[in-house]
């Protein structure tokens, strides 16, 4: 298995930004690609991105906006949002031309398809390995060297383990694992249940239906998994409940930031993408598919769409029929 000498990522927003750190203090070759050349341009001379102020970037992080140059690197990480996933690989496709792993560093589902993350990376380049990279973290944390512990999964154990060993450092922890659908599944749920939670919030029900809404929200999560074929301790680690307990209990959660908002009948916080949004409708639909009862994330989407308000949601979740725990 190679050592993975080279990283690229791809996508210079916060989250690029802030693995391009992560691969430079492990010690690895970095190329940041950003699709627009003056933002490359600006990176590269300043040492620092606007998007994710106050980090420096060390020199040695190699700033473009040529594919072909990011592209022939060791390993590639995909830090675009999840609906723009297919494009990104779309247009590294025709620069691999030998194996190399592809690790998505988004957490949804596709619109339309309803396909997973590393489904979509396997279609769209026929020479990727894919991989997923998921767990509870923040784009500033990582960024800065706070400690962090994320779960990086790959069909191939050895695979997985190699690439943990390549971006792994004192401060930023992965842990590999096999079950690739369950870190999938644990990652795009909790964004939609982030936002239950911050309605919550919003409305000022109180730390105890708060309390009740995560955990409620993770058996729907866990359902869900086991439905699909996931691990129950896939689920129940950083990639499912840690991810889920850090986005419903702090406003740098974009998701959760929304939900706060919904709840207080205030405008969505602007130029903050929520993924949640874009991933209710699908996750509730794979849901139906799978005869997976999902009420809080039904609820969630239908609020988005403004087919139920917030208070008819909460009605009607409390008048569930009761039932055994599960």
């Amino acid at each position: 298995m190679p050592a993975f000498q080279s990283v690229a990522v791809i996508g210079a927003g916060a989250w690029g930004t802030a693995l391009a750190t992560v691969a430079a203090r492990a010690g690895r070759n970095v190329t940041l690609w950003a699709r627009n050349a003056e933002h490359a341009a600006r990176i590269a001379s300043t040492h620092d991105n606007p998007r994710l102020p106050g980090v420096r970037l060390v020199p040695e992080i190699v700033v473009t906006s040529d594919l072909a140059v990011a592209a022939g690197a060791d390993m590639l990480l995909i830090a675009t949002p999840a609906q723009h996933l297919r494009s990104a690989v779309n247009m590294l496709a025709s620069h691999i031309t030998k194996p190399v792993p592809v690790i998505a560093c988004a957490k949804g589902i596709e619109h339309g398809t309803h396909k997973f993350m590393t489904d979509v990376i396997a279609e769209a380049a026929a020479h990727a390995q894919p991989a997923i990279l998921s767990g509870p973290s923040f784009a500033d944390d990582v960024a800065r060297g706070l400690p962090t512990a994320v779960t990086l999964a790959a069909k191939d154990e050895a695979l997985a383990s190699a690439l943990v060993q390549a971006l792994g450092s004192a401060t930023f922890r992965p842990y590999h694992t096999t079950d690739v659908r369950g870190v999938e599944i644990g990652g795009a749920a909790k964004n939609v249940l982030a936002i239950a939670a911050g309605i919550v919030v919003g409305r000022n029900l109180g730390a105890s239906a708060l309390a009740a809404l995560t955990t409620r929200g993770f058996s729907e999560l866990a359902r869900l998994g086991r439905a699909c074929g996931a691990r129950t301790e896939t689920l129940s680690g950083l990639s499912g409940l840690g991810d889920l307990l850090l986005s419903c209990s702090t406003a740098q959660s974009r998701n959760f930031a929304l939900g706060i908002a919904l709840g207080r009948g205030e405008a969505a916080p602007a130029g903050k993408l929520a993924e949640g949004a874009f991933t209710a409708p699908v996750l509730v639909e794979l849901a139906a598919a799978r005869k997976v009862d999902m009420p809080v994330s039904q609820a969630v989407a239908a609020i988005l769409d403004g087919r139920l308000t917030i208070d008819a949601a909460i009605e009607g979740l409390l008048t569930r029929p009761f039932k055994a725990e599960e």
